[in-house]
């Protein structure tokens, strides 16, 4: 009997094809309609800006308060993260900024004004924040807290904010704002940037990660005066005091904050602002105002003490001759701790002594008048670096490097200090009006180091170079 042979069965070979097919299609349209529906379903932001603000859209300057949420589940360092706050310039003056209080420290916050490539609507720059290390890190859920910052015009003239892209003075509480953006590591981790007639005024792709803030220095006082005047209350909050109180030196009970200003000032540091004490009279008492302004800590003891300042020949306005007093100088304690350490600068003389002179002066005992000091006769009209050095209990005096002065011993400082600029008459010789300005750049106090004038001025580059306007690691509790 013959054996039938089977044939294997046919394999389905069309069906699975098409199979295949319909499953290439189907992953092909989703790949196409994913960008539409990643851009209605986006991922949960990392975190979130909230704004608010107090000032209408004419103000003195803009003032927006800011606090950074952490939605992410994973800690943010405050250091990867980068804000920016839009607005439109108005005029062609520079823009200054200061942080007036912040729960993270003004001291581990910078700022610096950027124009933007090509403008956009209601934007042509931007004021960006950058945090340091020191600034903290977020927990999941955290909140930065208030950043109280203030941006304004450098030659001090009014705001317009109602073409500002980032401001918005219906928000005065605390309100999520996409108009200020926020950066992580370089890359837009929240809001929308400004669009330059369809191109972004600020990628907002993945890019190089900007180099970290710089912590500052431990036991260090910087401060460039980028204020908006003496009623400013970011000048109260960084602890200084500007003088309106009775008494002396100079033409007794003249004091007035009105001569205490921040102008701009194209020698400045980084053309920034400067502070300049304006000394005025008629030559009558009641015609007269001196100006002042110091510390209100007096912890300042040993270390490096500089300032740049620009003494003055003569009067910006009137006749010249006035024996006036332009001062740098550290003063505390009483009795048994008294302490003051002098820089008078006096281009007419005074009390009967010529001038132009530069007195260097160390006390003991201003009853007694118990002192040592040196004159240094020569004119210093013009921009100085002055420093007084404290260390071992010896005293060195400098002006650009160069060694005027030491004292030693018992001239020493026996207690904290404050730290103080004066500008006033000796005497009114004359009748006429008549005004003389003394302008500071910048103040430099290091407690720990004992420093030459390029390590000083190699500092400061440093700290304006990464907007580091102002900070105080002496004083940690402010």
């Amino acid at each position: 009997m013959a054996t039938t042979r089977r044939r294997p069965p046919r394999r389905r070979v069309w069906p699975k094809i098409r199979l295949l097919l319909v499953i290439c299609v189907v992953a092909a349209g989703a790949t196409a309609l994913y960008p539409v529906w990643k851009a209605a379903n986006p991922d949960p932001p990392e975190l979130t800006v909230r704004y608010r603000t107090d000032t209408p859209d004419t103000a003195e300057a803009a003032k927006p308060s800011l606090e950074i949420f952490n939605d992410s589940k994973q800690p943010l360092p405050l250091g990867d993260v980068t804000l920016r706050y839009y607005f439109t310039a108005d005029g062609s003056s520079p823009y200054a900024f200061n942080c007036v209080q912040a729960a993270v420290g003004c001291s581990n916050i910078s700022g610096t004004v950027t124009k933007l490539d090509k403008s956009a609507e209601h934007a042509d720059h931007y004021l960006e924040l950058r945090f340091t290390e020191a600034a903290g890190t977020l927990k999941p859920g955290g909140n930065s807290k208030g950043i109280d910052v203030q941006l304004f015009r450098a030659d001090h003239k009014e705001l317009d904010q109602s073409n500002d892209r980032s401001f918005d003075a219906e928000k005065t509480t605390y309100k999520e704002s996409k108009t200020v953006t926020a950066y992580k590591r370089g890359v837009l981790a929240w809001g929308d940037e400004p669009d330059s007639g369809g191109e972004k005024g600020a990628s907002a792709k993945a890019s190089a990660a900007p180099a970290p803030v710089p912590d500052a220095p431990a036991g260090v006082l910087f401060d460039n005066f980028h204020y908006t005047g003496a009623k400013d209350p970011a000048l109260f909050k960084h602890g200084w005091l500007v003088r309106s109180s009775k008494g002396g030196p100079g033409i007794e009970n003249t004091w007035s904050a009105d001569g205490v200003t921040f102008p701009a000032e194209k020698d400045a540091l980084a053309d920034g602002q400067v502070l300049n004490l304006r000394a005025a009279t008629d030559g009558t008492k009641s015609g007269t105002q001196q100006a002042s302004l110091g510390t209100a800590s007096r912890e300042f003891r040993d270390g490096t003490y500089a300032a740049r300042i620009h003494f003055s020949d003569d009067p910006t306005e009137g006749e010249g001759g006035d024996h006036v007093n332009q001062t740098f100088y550290t003063i505390g304690g009483s009795g048994k701790t008294y302490s003051e350490l002098d820089n008078e600068y006096m281009p007419n003389g005074g009390w009967g002594r010529l001038g132009p002179k530069l007195d260097t002066v160390s006390w003991y005992d201003h009853e007694s008048n118990d002192r040592v000091y040196t004159t240094t006769n020569k004119s210093l009209d013009g921009w100085h670096t002055v420093m007084i050095t404290v260390q071992d209990d010896k005293v060195t005096y400098r002006v650009d490097g160069k060694k005027l002065f030491t004292s030693s011993g018992k001239y020493a400082p026996r207690s904290g200090m404050s730290v103080n600029f004066n500008h006033w008459f000796v005497d009114l010789p004359f009748k006429g009006d008549r005004a003389w300005d003394m302008k500071v750049d910048w103040l430099y106090y290091n407690a720990g180091d004992v420093l030459t004038v390029k390590e000083v001025d190699n500092a400061v580059k440093e700290y304006s170079d990464n907007g580091m306007n102002y900070f105080d690691t002496v004083q940690q509790s402010r």
